[in-house]
Parts: C-alpha cells; sequence; structure tokens
C-alpha cells in the first residue's frame, strides 16, 4: 500500500503510557486512528485529543481485549468507519506481580489472558480482513523480561515470551497474503509502572543498563512506526529490542 495514501490504525492499550505514545506517534492528516481502553475514560479522551492535536482523527472504544466476542465487535465496528484495517498494534499489558510459589491462580490468569489471549485476538480478527486485502502491519509489544525472564514475574514474563512465539508463527501464516508480523521488546520505559519503583530499586535498575537511563515512550515508537511502514516490508518474525543494552 503506497505511504501516500489513507490509511487505518488500530492500537490496543492506548489511555496511557506506551499506548498513548503509539497513538500520537502514527498521528497525521492520512491516518485514522482507532484504539481500546479498559477502564480509564478520562485517559482515553486525552489520547484523542493529543492525535487531534497533531491533525489527525483518533477514537477510543471500551474494550476487553480478553474478550473475543469484545475483540471482534471492536474491529467490526472500525471496519464500518474506515472499511479496512493497516496496522494493528497490540500493546495492552497488566501486571501481577508475585514469586512463582505464592503466585494467585487469578493472577496467572488475568495477566495471560490480556497480556497473550489479548494478542491472539487481535491477530486473529485482524489477520482476516488483511488477508482479503492482501496487506497488512501487525507489531506486538513484548518485552526484554520475556527473553531474559525476571523473578517475581513469572506471569507476566510468560505471557511476554508467548508473544514472541506467537509473532514468529502468524509471520510464517501470512506472510503470503502481504502481511508483516513483527515485536517490539522494551526494556525499562519511565511509564506510571516504573515511576512507583522506590529509589534504591531504580539505582539497581540502572545498574543493569549500559545506557544508564531508563527509557521513555518516544524511545519505543519509532521503531513500531518503522515496522508499520512500507520502509519494513522485507521485515518479518522478527524480535527488535530497545533495551539501552540492558539484553543483548
Amino acid at each position: 500500500m503506497p505511504e501516500q495514501d489513507r490509511r487505518t490504525v488500530v492500537i490496543t492499550g492506548g489511555s496511557r503510557g506506551i499506548g498513548r505514545a503509539i497513538c500520537v506517534a502514527f498521528a497525521g492528516p492520512l491516518t485514522d486512528v482507532f484504539f481500546n481502553y479498559s477502564s480509564d475514560e478520562e485517559g482515553a479522551k486525552e489520547t484523542e485529543r493529543l492525535v487531534t492535536e497533531k491533525g489527525g482523527q483518533a477514537r477510543g472504544f471500551k474494550v476487553n481485549v480478553a474478550s473475543e466476542t469484545e475483540v471482534e465487535g471492536f474491529f467490526a465496528q472500525v471496519l464500518a468507519q474506515s472499511g479496512r484495517v493497516d496496522v494493528l498494534v497490540n500493546n495492552a499489558g497488566i501486571t501481577r506481580d508475585g514469586l512463582l510459589v505464592r503466585m494467585k491462580e487469578k493472577d496467572w490468569d488475568d495477566v495471560i489472558n490480556i497480556n497473550l489471549k489479548g494478542v491472539f485476538n487481535g491477530m486473529k480478527h485482524v489477520g482476516k480482513t488483511m488477508m482479503k486485502q492482501r496487506f497488512g502491519r501487525i507489531v506486538n509489544l513484548t518485552s526484554v523480561v520475556g527473553a531474559m525472564g525476571n523473578p517475581g514475574q513469572a506471569n507476566y514474563v510468560a505471557s511476554k515470551a508467548g508473544i514472541i512465539g506467537l509473532t514468529k508463527s502468524a509471520a510464517k501464516e501470512l506472510a503470503s497474503r502481504g502481511i508483516t508480523v513483527n515485536a517490539v521488546a522494551p526494556g525499562y520505559v519511565e511509564t506510571d509502572m516504573t515511576s512507583e519503583m522506590t529509589d534504591k530499586a531504580r539505582q539497581t535498575l540502572l545498574e543493569q543498563i549500559p545506557l544508564g537511563r531508563v527509557a521513555v515512550p518516544d524511545d519505543i515508537t519509532p521503531i513500531i512506526v518503522f515496522l508499520a511502514s512500507e520502509k519494513a516490508a522485507y521485515i518479518t518474525g522478527q524480535v527488535i529490542h530497545v533495551n539501552g543494552g540492558m539484553y543483548m
């Protein structure tokens, strides 16, 4: 699809943090941005406002990405308004940290359902549309810990490692229809989640990062935008690590 044509971009988890930054990074006069949020309606309105400021259009929908029915309905609404989906960025995710032997079953299930099943649901329903179009770009957000592990996050790590495998399998299935599927694995990013760390924990973290700082969302978004562009047409099934050298 030529770069100058109008395109539709769908982002999950767009009401704050990295998701909001992704929405804004794609914003422009020739791009329609659709995103979901789970509960933060005010955050969703702020994302819409920021996209509009950049000359784009955005609309947020309250959707539970773990529900296949809700995800199917979400894409039905997107298609009713735009007629196509060119880019899907699976960003939505949660954490429920705890030691493996003490982890509650619900904390395991909630993280796997949102982080991993949510990506499956999104790719399943957008994949059908992209196959008909014979064009599409899918970018899944995984994490550095999905490659290296992390104590106290067995559920989160399992979900993010699962996204890597899911990305590679989908890339092989969809390549013949002109659809690329890649993953971006951020390291630690300055978000609401990391802002709650103690000074000691933050210092310990920084000692693990050769570049000596935590990322900001704008360190991550250019890679996502690139993978969604025509310039990345020959890249699929890859995991791009953006972690300041924390994992090599």
